[in-house]
């Protein structure tokens, strides 16, 4: 056993999580200090981290581990307040498209103030990073730069490499392990901007309220963490999805369908997507208006569910509604252009 005045080290951390016992938010925190600070070889972290995937990580474990990585990494000043991410945990091993970086930009043009966090493919064949770069928006943004794109636009990236390079430490355990592990899940819980808004796709439905809460404990104030029937880190058309929403420090969760949102059910076999310049053609082809059906609505709800959770729609289906006005109305589309205009100019004349 480790005493509270005893130092736990990676060791210990492994004794502990073998032996099926929890640590404490404490410990966990000072396990991912370890990890980040570059004191732990890779067969230690592949351990600890394959050991608390198999006893199943708890809420303090999570929140340990998340507020320790946001102690190691750069942050873009701005007003949290308000502030919407999308930022997903992928994992999911089904090759659609990118759902929440559409999403992000129709919310950015329904007026909320997007913070969107991302990173190249894991497990698909495009991360937000890489669709983005074939839309042509410049990913790679300092903190100061970002922070004037979100002045200018309203929407910022946020590439994880650049705001996370302590996690370099884990990369080699992480890919050699190539199973799901704790790190898929802090992407997603350490924005690099703060933001108090989150509509996060989790590739596990059985951690969405436990995800819920641990955003509660990282002073997250309204969320949803969302995981299809389907198997999607999305709010599915294909299949009823399970939500946690975190609304006044309290967590509810329920299942919402296709139908209740005024949308059609498609099979998932047409929202799939391709490498980063397909999936920028059909991101460009919805927004034109000239990509309707599955692609659209698979949009429709998950942007509908940033804009309720942004605070400019009273419900999910308002949100729907609104996501769909976005997009009738050009303004989706002028808002991606307008991304990919402000990151050129600022990385020509920061940069």
């Amino acid at each position: 056993m480790t005493s509270s005045l005893t130092p736990i080290t990676m060791q210990s951390a492994l004794t502990k999580l073998i032996g099926s016992e929890h640590l404490s938010r404490e410990e966990a925190r000072s396990v991912m200090d370890i990890i980040m600070s570059g004191e732990a070889t890779p067969v230690q972290i592949a351990g600890v981290v394959t050991a608390l995937r198999m006893k199943g990580e708890t809420k303090d474990e999570i929140t340990g581990f998340a507020q320790a990585m946001r102690a190691h990494s750069s942050h873009v000043q701005t007003e949290q307040e308000g502030l919407l991410d999308t930022c997903g945990t992928g994992g999911s091993g089904i090759h659609k498209f990118n759902i929440s970086t559409s999403s992000a930009i129709i919310a950015a043009a329904a007026g909320i103030r997007v913070a969107k966090h991302g990173n190249r493919a894991m497990s698909g064949k495009a991360g937000s990073a890489d669709v983005l770069e074939a839309l042509g928006v410049q990913i790679t943004l300092t903190p100061e730069q970002a922070e004037e794109c979100l002045k200018q636009v309203g929407i910022c990236f946020m590439f994880a490499q650049l705001y996370h390079p302590s996690l370099r430490h884990a990369s080699v355990p992480r890919k050699e392990l190539g199973i799901r592990t704790i790190f898929n899940m802090l992407g997603p819980l350490t924005n690099p901007a703060g933001a108090d808004r989150q509509l996060i796709g989790l590739y596990d439905a059985k951690k969405t309220d436990t995800v819920a809460s641990v955003l509660g404990e990282l002073g997250v104030k309204r969320a949803m963490v969302v995981s299809s029937n389907d198997g999607l880190d999305e709010i599915s058309i294909s299949a009823a999805t399970r939500v946690s929403e975190l609304l006044n420090g309290e967590v509810r969760t329920y299942e919402i369908t296709p139908e209740e949102l005024g949308l059609t059910r498609y099979p998932i076999s047409e929202v799939l997507g391709g490498d980063p310049a397909a999936n920028a053609s059909i991101i460009r082809g919805i927004f034109s208006g000239e990509q309707r059906g599955a692609y659209r609505d698979i949009v429709l709800a998950n942007a509908g569910a940033c804009i309720y959770v942004g605070g400019a729609a009273a419900s999910l289906t308002d949100g729907v509604k609104i996501a769909a006005d976005m997009i009738d109305s050009g303004l989706a589309e002028q808002k991606l252009l307008g991304l990919i205009q402000t990151t050129g100019e600022l990385t020509h004349v920061f940069g």
